[in-house]
């Protein structure tokens, strides 16, 4: 009997999706080009910076053959504006702070200013257009003019990225310390906003409405599925037992005399 996998995606797997995600590292030593699935990567010459993917940055890590730049968000101020964001501001106390923007799309203080989103599309080689989608953005690349007093953004992999840099490069980061307890911080606003949401999940079982997980990331989605999903199945299978509960009493108030609703009530009652 073969052992039966849970629904969905695991985390190894998503993690091992992370893992294609691009950086930017500092080379120690000249490295040739290779020829990769993700694409061709060019030769790298010291001391200029280069965008790997996030596997061959830890392995050249591990090798002492490059150090690992940290994406903009995994910085102290960032995190700490993210988690006031998160934790104090009004617009976002049931909900998640938004994602990064996808290319061609403005950012967080340009929508503000009214600016429409729109996205650009890119071409393979072969031509054919196509829109990006995480793990193959640039959204956790190394910014050369990064500035702390701007509104960072929490990429798709975010949970994923941050744990791997933590193990395999903490001394490439500024002030590790501070960075596990900001984002267990995060992760903790963020679970306790997820589990918070009965009411919403409620009316999703019902028909009334879906359930926004804008901002989300990939891991969180990973490790909440099966409380939403079961959530979800428990609130429609309740929903279903009133409903048959309350026909039951209709029509033993219809079998008894009691029950005096017109034709036409019936029928909505039928439709809804």
């Amino acid at each position: 009997m073969a052992f039966p996998l849970p629904r969905g995606i695991t985390p190894s797997e998503i993690a091992f999706l992370a893992e294609m995600e691009m950086v930017t590292i500092m080379p120690r030593q000249r490295l040739e080009g290779l020829e990769l699935l993700g694409g061709p990567i060019e030769p790298i010459v010291p001391p200029r910076r280069a965008s790997l993917p996030l596997w061959l940055a830890l392995l050249l890590k591990r090798q002492r053959r490059a150090n690992i730049l940290p994406p903009s968000w995994l910085h102290p101020g960032s995190l700490e504006l993210i988690l006031d964001i998160e934790a104090h501001h009004n617009d976002y106390r049931h909900a998640f702070s938004p994602p990064p923007p996808l290319p061609g799309q403005p950012n967080v203080r340009e929508l503000a200013r009214g600016h429409e989103p729109v996205a650009r599309p890119q071409y393979t080689p072969d031509g054919e257009r196509y829109f990006a989608s995480p793990p193959f953005l640039p959204q956790n690349a190394a910014e050369s003019n990064f500035d702390p007093t701007q509104v960072p953004s929490l990429p798709f992999h975010w949970v994923e990225i941050s744990s791997m840099l933590l193990d395999a490069a903490s001394d490439d980061l500024t002030d590790p310390d501070q960075i596990r307890r900001l984002l267990k911080d995060i992760r903790e606003v963020r679970m306790a906003k997820m589990r918070a949401g009965v009411d919403v999940l409620d009316a999703a079982a019902t028909g009334g409405g879906g359930v926004a997980l804008t901002g989300v990331g990939a891991m969180e989605l990973g490790e909440e599925r099966g409380f939403l999903s079961g959530a979800v199945d428990n609130l429609r299978k309740i929903g279903a037992s009133k409903e048959q509960a309350r026909r039951e009493q209709m029509a033993e108030q219809r079998a008894n005399g009691g029950y005096d609703a017109t034709q036409d009530e019936e029928e909505d009652y039928m439709e809804f």
